[in-house]
């Protein structure tokens, strides 16, 4: 049985080991993002306008690449659920809400990292 599970192991990490060899990087992306998914997050997203924090999310499990709808190709912005942080403090306090938001890539200046709390 333990031969058997460690043939399994050595089989998938040769097979993710060749993954990224003939992907393109957005391809990668969505591989890395599934297993995000897999093993969860707490993201935390930081949006400026210039040098000021504007807004803030927090308790995001992913932020999700838009796609068109006839071909499929990536569009221009990314979109999420989490709650909208409005004192800033990185802690869900009572009354806010989780919000879904979406921003573009192309004008919105924005940090998304793991909160470290």
């Amino acid at each position: 049985m333990r031969a058997a599970l460690l043939g399994w192991m050595a089989m998938m990490v040769a097979f993710v080991g060749f993954i990224p060899v003939g992907c393109t990087q957005e391809t990668q992306n969505e591989i890395g993002r599934a297993v995000q998914n897999w093993t969860g997050t707490d993201g935390v997203l930081e949006v400026y306008a210039g040098t000021k924090l504007v807004k803030q999310f927090i308790r995001i499990d992913k932020l999700s690449t838009a796609r068109g709808t006839r071909r499929g190709e990536p569009r221009p912005y990314r979109f999420g659920y989490g709650v909208l942080d409005e004192n800033f403090n990185r802690i869900v306090d009572p009354g806010e809400k989780k919000v879904y938001f979406e921003f573009s890539d192309y004008s919105t200046s924005y940090v998304f990292y793991e909160n470290p709390r």
